[in-house]
């Protein structure tokens, strides 16, 4: 599995891309998400820009902008109403301004681009991630694992390895 921390870092050539569409996911969080979506959102802006081509590259800010809170809400289930926050993704398109079809195929580039899915918990919200059993399960031998279940020198390798956000030892200990 892929490190669950993210990197910020754009090249020189797409800073003002980048600088552009985080201003706008930004303004959105703020107005009606909250700052794991706002975080999430910035990484997700950064690992675009530094794909090669870069999607974001050409076309409409807004709609990159849209688009990426549109993935990110699919993921995180920003659209059911038992989970907090909660937006519907037309509300989130009109939000940016942007029709659903156009949201809906800039989040289809952004999926296949950065392998976003709903099991992927690269892009899940931080107080999502200790829920998702993906983040926990290794192949150890040719078995798969959950690592929460495996002794702390497992869990120690597992997250030196950035394969789990942090030791389930610690948390138990209290």
């Amino acid at each position: 599995m892929a490190k669950l921390t993210h990197s910020k870092s754009v090249p020189k050539a797409m800073q003002a891309t980048y600088d552009t569409i985080t201003a706008l996911t930004d303004a959105f969080c703020r107005d009606h998400l909250d700052d794991e979506y706002l975080e999430l959102a910035r990484d997700m802006v950064a690992a675009l820009c530094r794909k090669r081509p870069s999607p974001v590259s050409s076309g409409q800010p807004r709609t990159w902008a849209c688009g990426i809170i549109y993935v990110l809400g699919q993921i995180n289930f920003l659209s059911d109403k038992s989970f907090k926050p909660y937006m519907t993704m037309a509300d989130v398109c009109a939000g940016f301004g942007v029709g659903q079809s156009t949201a809906s195929a800039k989040a289809q580039v952004i999926s296949r681009a950065l392998d976003a899915h709903r099991m992927n918990p690269k892009w899940l919200l931080p107080s999502r991630l200790e829920k998702n059993p993906l983040v926990w399960m290794a192949e150890v031998n040719g078995l798969l694992v959950d690592l929460r279940d495996m002794p702390r020198e497992v869990q120690e390798i597992a997250f030196e390895k950035g394969m789990i956000p942090y030791i389930p030892a610690d948390r138990e200990q209290g």
